[in-house]
């Protein structure tokens, strides 16, 4: 499991720092005016319903299926169960899409009802999501071949498919002025390509795994029919975040200009650890705990679900600090030129702090999350889900008068720990998470080693940063001491207290050599 999270977690950071890239150029060309506003918002459409759908429900119903299929009646069988589910989403997909299409204005309506304020903004916001929306029906289809590579315990191919969605942005943004487009163009079609882009490297990685799917007609299978029962309630279980991130953009959409755009950057930064451990753990975790829950081995299934949580707890505790601590001198190297100005890059790392205090609540819902889609069961998390959408409009609405677009992001934060405390709490109940004396001897530790870390960063961001920042030229390496800083102080305090164990880590490199 560790191996498939290394894979996974490895080409997830090439793509968030590709993503880094990107932002950086979409920050210098469009800022945080109108223009960026309405392509977050035509952007946001879609990825909702992938991370939502595709990635979210799809996938927390049908790796369990395709993977009990295959450990139990061979590949011929899971061939059939991924060959009824392409053919059924592929029909649903297509339809989706073209009424969307047809009635973006009415969509827009509810995604950004504050942008009826604005015309302007509002109709280059239907307009560029009227081009982005497509790439919905191709990356879905991406994540049914993605689940299908990693019930084979293959992970490279789709965890690399996103380093196209930011190569193709680039690109649209770079080609736009030679095309004669503005530059907001070029990014919506280079989403659409981006989807074009991924499905075709994905639909060849599953031939390459020598399980290519033919297309069926569509027919509700007794598979299939399972597959559905399980997607609704999982829609809601495995996407809570992505809901609570879509409910701040409808109450951020009320917000002065530039609302939505803090909230991207600082989500952005947010996402790195985010996706490289909470994403990656998450996804290496599902077929793990499938095969042993379908084998019956509820010891191996307590031991990984331990484990998961230690690995994905072990960076993602010293992320939170040092980007909360950080927000600032991150914020500033990173968007801080061109279009964007320093009061853009107050606002966002006021938001980016905000964020990064849920951080490992985010991660620990994504581990907790398998726990319960391994055996079956995508409705319980839904009653948690429930309430925690319900939790985060009340935060909102509640703190977004005295702090405005931090507000919006404090109560995601919140919102985020309270899913994750209470999905464990739920697999605690019934036996299917026992924290080990391993377990419980590292989270004190762990939380003792990121505190001395994030004293020596406050310290050292005083000493170096803040005396380099203004120098031109000078930024980018004050930001590398500074991390590194942050690096050298952890380690130190981990392998003193005993967080990670070196022993342990010479012996896997050895078995990894032999």
């Amino acid at each position: 499991m560790i191996r498939n999270v290394l894979t996974v977690g490895g080409w997830t950071a090439a793509s968030r720092v590709l993503g880094f890239l990107r932002d950086i150029l979409i920050a210098a060309a469009l800022g945080a005016g109108p223009a960026a506003d309405a392509f977050f918002v035509a952007l946001k459409l879609p990825n909702f319903f992938r991370r939502l759908f595709g990635e979210g429900a799809f996938s927390a119903a049908f790796v369990p299926l395709f993977a009990g299929a295959l450990a139990a009646e061979g590949r011929d069988q899971a061939r059939r169960v991924a060959e009824g589910a392409l053919a059924v989403l592929l029909v649903s997909l297509a339809a989706l899409t073209a009424l969307a299409i047809l009635f973006m204005p009415q969509a827009m309506g509810l995604l950004a009802p504050g942008f009826r304020n604005d015309p302007e903004r509002f109709a280059l916001a239907v307009e560029l999501a009227r081009i982005t929306f497509p790439y919905l029906m191709l990356i879905c289809l991406v994540a049914l071949f993605s689940g299908v590579l990693n019930g084979l315990d293959r992970f490279a191919a789709a965890a690399a498919a996103p380093v196209l969605f930011n190569v193709a942005l680039i690109g649209g943004l770079v080609l736009a002025p030679v095309l004669a487009l503005p530059a907001v163009h070029g990014l919506a079609w280079g989403v659409a390509a981006a989807g074009l882009g991924q499905f075709l490297l994905l639909s060849w990685a599953v031939a390459a795994a020598g399980l290519p799917l033919r297309l069926p007609l569509p027919r509700l299978t007794p598979e299939v029919r399972l597959l559905l029962r399980r997607m609704g309630p999982g829609a809601i279980g495995a996407g809570v975040t992505q809901i609570n991130l879509m409910v701040d953009v409808i109450i951020a959409s009320f917000l002065p200009q530039g609302a939505i755009a803090f909230l991207y950057y600082a989500d952005r930064v947010n996402q790195l650890p985010l996706g490289v451990l909470g994403t990656a753990v998450g996804t290496a975790l599902l077929p793990a705990l499938s095969r042993q829950v379908r084998a019956g081995d509820a010891t191996a299934a307590l031991a990984t679900q331990n484990r998961a949580i230690e690995f994905a707890l072990l960076l993602t505790v010293p992320a939170a600090a040092g980007l909360a601590i950080a927000a600032w001198p991150i914020v500033h190297v990173l968007f801080g030129r061109g279009a964007f100005g320093a009061e853009d890059v107050a606002a966002t790392a006021a938001a980016l702090a905000a964020y990064a205090v849920g951080l490992p609540g985010y991660v620990l819902a994504k581990v907790f999350a398998p726990g319960f889609f391994a055996r079956g069961d995508t409705a319980s998390p839904v009653k948690v889900a429930v309430g925690c959408v319900a939790l985060n409009i009340a935060l909102c609405l509640a703190l977004i008068g005295p702090f405005g677009h931090v507000g919006v992001a404090m109560a995601t934060a919140i919102t985020g720990w309270v899913n994750a405390g209470a999905l464990g709490a739920w697999l605690w109940r019934q036996g299917r998470l026992v924290p080990d004396g391993r377990l419980g001897r590292f989270v004190p530790r762990l939380v003792a080693a990121a505190a001395v870390m994030g004293a020596a960063v406050w310290a050292a961001q005083a000493a170096i940063f803040d005396a380099l920042f203004q120098v031109q030229g000078y930024r980018w390496g004050a930001l590398a001491a500074l991390l590194a800083v942050a690096g050298a102080v952890f380690a130190g305090a981990a392998l003193a207290l005993r967080v990670a164990d070196p022993r342990e880590l010479r012996g896997y490199l050895r078995r990894r050599r032999a």
